[in-house]
């Protein structure tokens, strides 16, 4: 039994082998992240053995009842990794995301006795209930859900969005492979999981060195790269300068300082669209550049900002620069948008 097992799932223990070791050598995960991935390691070596015994059990023809709760554990585990996987990967996830897993789970308890969702024949075969394909539909709300945060996250730069749809691209094969294989699929789902979540991850990493490790945001020398590579499709740039940091950091630590960071940074990336970039060049500077933009919008950007900075409890002040036809010096755009952004940063300081 150990030979079989070994072989069916020696790919997927290498994977999670080598998952250990990104976790352990890498220096780019905080201590949450890293909790979370080895809890995700686990789950799925456990699960990949409940699945090769179910498997085994159905082969021998023994054993009816203990495979029907092995079946009962693999549909209700499916939703509970990947709403593990949006906790880990997403940010300001809280826990009431795996609310509706745990629904699942108690209804395919509920199945063992009533067959609601699957049932098992005399002879061993396989009927779902009336509600038999809720397990797939859970896991495929689930994984829109991953996408739509991660990408809603991301700084929308193609190096960023393809890991996210290959990510996308393995989900949703977990959804259609079921049917086109039948219950073998399930001897490859781990694998899957294990595959797409541990390439996004690389990818993660590789992206890490244009990006800022606090914020997420794109860092000064990504800044610095794409007005040197793409400054042609470049037309306006909005400076951004958060208010009161120094005071924070002061007053309440430079770890309520970071928080501060974070949470307007989020803002600037909600508010930014696929054409709109946004980079921390500083301490508390922000810039975002507009490729190809008309004036309405980037009026339209900094709306956005302000309404969504002004949910939170801090503040910032915004200047512009815009040329309909663009400009050969990104230098001269950004002097005239950080000169208005100090402007708006007076007018806030004299107010008070």
């Amino acid at each position: 039994m150990l030979k079989e097992f070994i072989i069916q799932d020696w790919a997927l223990m290498l994977l999670l082998l080598a998952f250990v070791i990104l976790l352990r050598t890498t220096v780019f995960f905080n201590k949450k992240s890293k909790i979370c991935m080895y809890a995700l390691v686990v789950a799925l070596f456990v699960l990949s053995i409940i699945v090769f015994f179910e498997f085994y059990l159905e082969e021998q023809a023994i054993l009816t009842d203990v495979r029907l709760v092995l079946m009962s554990i693999r549909y209700s585990a499916t939703p509970f990794i990947i709403a593990f996987i949006i906790y880990t990967m997403a940010v300001n996830v809280r826990w009431y995301i795996f609310i509706p897993a745990i629904i699942l789970a108690i209804i395919d308890f509920i199945s063992l006795f009533t067959g609601i969702v699957f049932s098992l024949d005399e002879e061993g075969h396989l009927h779902r209930g009336f509600l038999g394909y809720l397990p797939y539909i859970l896991v495929g709300g689930y994984s829109v859900l991953l996408v739509y945060i991660l990408i809603k996250r991301s700084n929308k730069r193609y190096t960023e969005i393809f890991p996210i749809l290959f990510l996308c691209f393995a989900f949703i094969s977990g959804l259609i492979l079921p049917f086109l294989l039948g219950k073998d699929y399930s001897k490859i789902f781990c694998v899957t999981i294990v595959i797409a979540v541990f390439v996004h991850y690389v990818f993660s990493i590789l992206q890490l060195t244009e990006k800022d490790s606090l914020t997420g945001l794109l860092n000064r020398q990504a800044f610095y790269s794409s007005i040197e590579n793409d400054s042609k499709s470049i037309n306006a740039l909005v400076s951004i300068d958060m208010n009161g940091l120094k005071v924070i950091n002061d007053t309440q630590g430079h770890a309520a300082g970071d928080k501060a960071l974070e949470t307007i940074s989020f803002c600037f990336i909600q508010a930014a669209s696929a054409k709109q970039s946004v980079y921390r060049i500083g301490g508390d500077e922000f810039v975002i550049i507009c490729r190809r933009a008309t004036e309405d919008e980037v009026k339209q950007l900094i709306e956005r900002i302000r309404k969504n900075v002004s949910k939170t409890e801090y503040k910032c002040a915004i200047g512009y620069s815009y040329y309909p036809n663009g400009t050969d010096s990104i230098d001269k755009m950004l002097k005239e948008s950080d000169e208005k952004m100090y402007e708006d940063k007076s007018a806030f300081y004299a107010s008070k």
